[in-house]
This record gives structure tokens, sequence and C-alpha cells, in this order.
């Protein structure tokens, strides 16, 4: 199990460098400024780290209402993504026009590209972090 401290450095590891990434990368690919890309992607984490906070505790609440928490299985799992998702995909179109005056299918497939690069990157992120910062092993006693 990761101890408090090492689940922020996890997180503030994952932004930070997810931030460099995206706000040179996005530029570099769409032509806006470093300046508008990296501000976008402090607003989305931001909003992601925010939205991540909020829908996990009313999922909670729902679930303690109406499932008694019982165990969350695939199914319960995949609509807990989706809804995530879409919601957060929702209010990222429109923050992202707005953002970068830009119109609505241009910025679907931003965030479509967004989404494949930090699928990617958690992947890879996760796998180095955890090679970097293994868990630490329960001795026998």
């Amino acid at each position: 199990m990761r101890t408090l401290k090492d689940r922020i450095r996890h997180t503030l590891l994952f932004e930070g460098i997810a931030l460099g990434i995206v706000a040179v990368g996005g530029s570099w690919i769409t032509g806006h400024s470093l300046e508008a890309i990296g501000l976008l992607s402090i607003m989305f984490s931001l909003l992601a780290m925010s939205w991540n906070f909020v829908f996990n505790w009313l999922f909670d609440q729902w679930d303690m209402k109406y499932r008694n928490m019982a165990p969350r299985g695939p199914g319960i799992r995949v609509v807990h993504a989706i809804l995530f998702e879409a919601v957060l995909l929702t209010v990222g179109i429109f923050l992202t026009a707005w953002w970068l005056s830009i119109g609505y299918v241009e910025t679907f497939l931003l965030d479509l590209g967004f989404s494949a690069f930090f699928l990617v990157y958690a992947y890879i992120y996760n796998w180095g972090y955890d090679v970097i910062f293994p868990v630490p092993r329960p001795t026998e006693g």
C-alpha cells in the first residue's frame, strides 16, 4: 500500500510532467501559443482534479443510498467511468472552444487527441513510477 506522501508525489509528478508535455506538444501540433495551450492545460488539470473529487463523492453518495455500497463489478465501473468522462468531455469542449476561439468540431478532435495522449501517458507514467518508486513489500514477521 502506498502512503499519503507517496500518493501526493505521484499526483504532482503526473500532473507536472503532463503539463510540460501537453503545453509544448499541444502548442507545436495546434499552432497556438505555448502560453495559450499551457494555461489551457493548467485549467484542464484543475478541472479534472476537482471533478474527480466531486464526482467520486457524489457517486459514493448515490451508491450508498441506492446500492448500499455493494461491491462494484465491471458493469458499475463502466458506468462510473463513462459518466465521469462524459461530463469532463462536455465541459472541456466548451472551455477549449472558448479559450482558443475555435469551433466545436476542431475542439472535439483536439480533445480526442488529448484523451489518446493521456491514455498512453498514464500507462507509461504509472509503469515508470512503479519501477522508480516500488511499493514497499511487507516484511514477514
